[in-house]
């Protein structure tokens, strides 16, 4: 049975020209890059260009520390810089992915007041909300740029601005994990202090990340060590995974218009496929600026697991959600992403991603197995 992968969001194949500097830096630069000979001295010139690589990306005029994936990256600004001003609010949002919200709510055992900025119907923050809660004693605001589950875009120019306006002296990180790649970022111009990112979101290896920081950043690292990575992530750097992720994210911004098309017609022809079922539908993201490698489809009186059981039986890789929900595959559990914009339970989601690779012709064969299926869960 040929398969259809349809969970780029959850993660992406890696890119065979990923795989090939990975395998040149293995051969060439396995030395430690701390060390003081030639060897290392290899080692470190591939680090810097993986680091300007990613920083480029990502806009330029920051710096950039390397990391184990964005979940790691996010725990060394959220803690890190809730651990620099010692005490204050928290503020999140209530649909954050687990990699922020989860680690916010842990600082309240430091004494932190974490509070959560619910959404929109439409899918996005509530700005009001956010200025109700932002005080001179915010320590941290951390929001994502793209919902992972519903790909609603933030308002993260506003978000910045706003915080900016009412507490000057917060730390504001963005999560950009699902942005990256996917829509136009400026992180020096957007002004936010740190961005977290992960290199298998983009055709880049699993077990990498990074956080992009303004230079005037504060953190605390989260342990200490060898003082690595400016200090703040002791521990030998993964040079080959580095090296790798610089070249995922420059051919990932050099793809990013072109499968921005194709990805819109993709999702075009998925939402004609719910229309024709003649089941009730729903775009959850029909009333927001979207991401476009995600579209998030609920339909009435289907059950999500249900509809990605059959789905995957029939070769067509979704999710009911995000993969990083639970940590064991399968397991269910309510999503703070679909509660939060109010979707009744009532109402199944299925979230179709789609990578560089995602082929016009699987969507075409995928849209007529969703429509089957739908209408056959519907009977």
């Amino acid at each position: 049975m040929t398969t259809i992968y349809l969970d780029s969001a959850a993660s992406t194949r890696v890119d065979e020209r990923v795989i090939a500097r990975m395998t040149e830096v293995m051969r060439a630069a396995w030395a430690n890059p701390s060390a003081a000979h030639p060897a290392g001295a290899d080692a470190r010139r591939w680090l810097a260009q993986a680091r300007a690589e990613v920083d480029a990306a990502l806009g330029g005029g920051g710096e950039v520390v390397f990391t184990s994936g964005a979940t790691e990256a996010d725990a060394l600004a959220v803690v890190g810089a809730a651990r620099a001003r010692g005490r204050g609010r928290v503020i999140v949002s209530a649909f954050e992915h687990a990699a922020v919200g989860a680690t916010a709510r842990a600082l309240t055992d430091d004494g932190f007041e974490v509070i959560e900025i619910g959404a929109t119907a439409a899918g996005v923050i509530d700005l009001d909300a956010l200025d109700r809660a932002l005080d001179g004693d915010t320590a941290v605001v951390a929001m994502l740029a793209v919902q992972n589950e519903l790909g609603t875009v933030q308002p993260i120019a506003e978000i910045v601005r706003h915080a900016r306006a009412r507490a000057p002296g917060a730390h504001v990180h963005l999560d950009a994990a699902q942005a990256l790649g996917k829509i136009p970022l400026d992180a020096a111009a957007l002004g936010a202090d740190s961005i977290a990112v992960a290199a298998h979101k983009l055709g880049g290896p699993k077990g990498t990340g990074a956080l992009w920081l303004a230079p005037s950043a504060r953190l605390v690292p989260l342990w200490r060590g060898g003082g690595q990575e400016r200090g703040l992530r002791s521990g030998t750097e993964d040079v080959p995974a580095a090296a790798g992720f610089g070249l995922a994210a420059t051919l990932a911004i050099a793809a990013r218009a072109d499968a921005t098309v194709r990805w819109d017609g993709m999702a075009a022809r998925l939402r004609a496929a719910a229309a024709a079922s003649g089941v009730a539908w729903r775009d959850l993201a029909a009333d927001a600026p979207r991401a476009p490698h995600i579209l998030a489809l609920a339909f009435a009186g289907i059950a999500a697991g249900a509809l990605r059981q059959v789905l995957a039986s029939r070769g067509v890789y979704v999710s009911s959600g995000s993969a990083c929900a639970d940590a064991k595959a399968g397991a269910t559990k309510p999503s703070a992403a679909l509660a939060a914009i109010g979707l009744d339970p009532a109402w199944g989601m299925a979230r179709l991603s789609f990578g560089v690779d995602t082929t016009d012709e699987e969507i075409d064969r995928a849209a007529a197995i969703l429509t089957d299926a739908v209408r056959g869960l519907a009977r």
